[in-house]
């Protein structure tokens, strides 16, 4: 038996020593610009992968996902797609000892073509072309550096790196919206700030023209055609491409107020123009008494429901 746990030993190690020799890592782009990867790894390292990923998985709103893709197999994968990107961001987080660049995605695009949407270059560096409203959403808050280019093409002068939001900035919005402000998300981590109006299109970094949104909804915000408003009342408003909308309001806020342009254009449909002469008496000139109109009113319902005003 000596023997042969010595044998045994001996084959494991020699499947543990084969298993590095071959581990590997390739990747490539398809064709519509996705990336493909392709692992090998020995079984320890493999283990630690799974690990990594399958607790990104918990840290993951399932519904986001199950809502994009109903199949359950696709929604298995779609998930582990998305904690690859948790651990890969969890990673680059932390502070590199040779400098900040070696751990940001470069994005080219050109400035006009993010103002609007206008022809130009927009492209992540040493990768595939991205559209315009993705580049968009990654440069909601994210470091822009400025390029001014000759006719050739040449770099003629370089800015400085703006347009994030910065740190005193960040903690009021997260002490206002406490996590993604889309309708019913419960997402608080993993999230990004996003311009309401965008900077490119001479919107502020102000907490007025920020709001929190998990990575889903800012994909939808932007690739998906979702507009954000603010309303007069604080709320935010989220319209569809088919015109349906949500409101959200923040955290320990009343509901919203809705929107007084919507009562003024349903008044308008049905032939009501209210101004500053309509609640003027028509025989001496004097102005309503709301207190009499209001105890009529209430006077009426009650009748209208059997009930005696004398019991109320």
């Amino acid at each position: 038996m000596r023997y042969f746990r010595r044998a045994t030993e001996a084959e494991e190690l020699s499947r543990e020593q084969q298993q590095h020799v071959n581990r590997s890592v390739t990747y490539w782009y398809d064709y519509d610009g996705s990336l493909i990867l392709r692992a090998r790894l020995p079984a320890a390292t493999g283990a630690l992968l799974v690990k990594a990923i399958e607790t990104a998985q918990e840290q993951i709103a399932q519904e986001h996902v199950s809502a994009e893709t109903p199949d359950c197999r696709c929604v298995f994968a779609a998930r582990r797609a998305d904690a690859v990107a948790v651990v890969a961001q969890s990673f680059l987080k932390q502070d590199p000892p040779d400098g900040a660049d070696r751990t940001q995605v470069v994005v080219h695009v050109d400035a006009a073509m993010l103002a609007a949407n206008a022809p130009g270059r927009c492209e992540i560096e040493d990768a595939p072309a991205i559209s315009a409203e993705t580049a968009r959403r990654l440069s909601c808050d994210a470091s822009v550096v400025a390029i001014i280019e000759g006719e050739r093409g040449e770099p003629l002068d370089i800015g400085r790196k703006t347009r994030s939001i910065p740190p005193a900035l960040r903690r009021a919005l997260n002490s206002r919206d406490r996590g993604c402000r889309f309708p019913g998300c419960p997402n608080k981590r993993y999230v990004d700030g996003h311009h309401i109006r965008h900077w490119a299109a001479g919107g502020e970094t102000k907490l007025s023209n920020l709001v929190t949104l998990c990575r889903f909804h800012h994909r939808q915000v932007h690739e998906g055609r979702v507009v954000v408003r603010m309303l007069d009342d604080g709320a935010l408003r989220f319209t569809k491409p088919s015109g349906d909308y949500f409101d959200s309001v923040a955290a320990g806020c009343t509901p919203p107020l809705g929107d007084w342009t919507e009562l003024v254009a349903g008044n308008q449909a049905l032939g009501l123009r209210i101004d500053q002469q309509t609640a003027v008496t028509r025989w001496l000139g004097e102005r309503m008494d709301y207190n009499v109109a209001i105890e009529t009113l209430l006077f009426q319902a009650r009748r209208a429901s059997g009930v005696s005003a004398e019991t109320r």
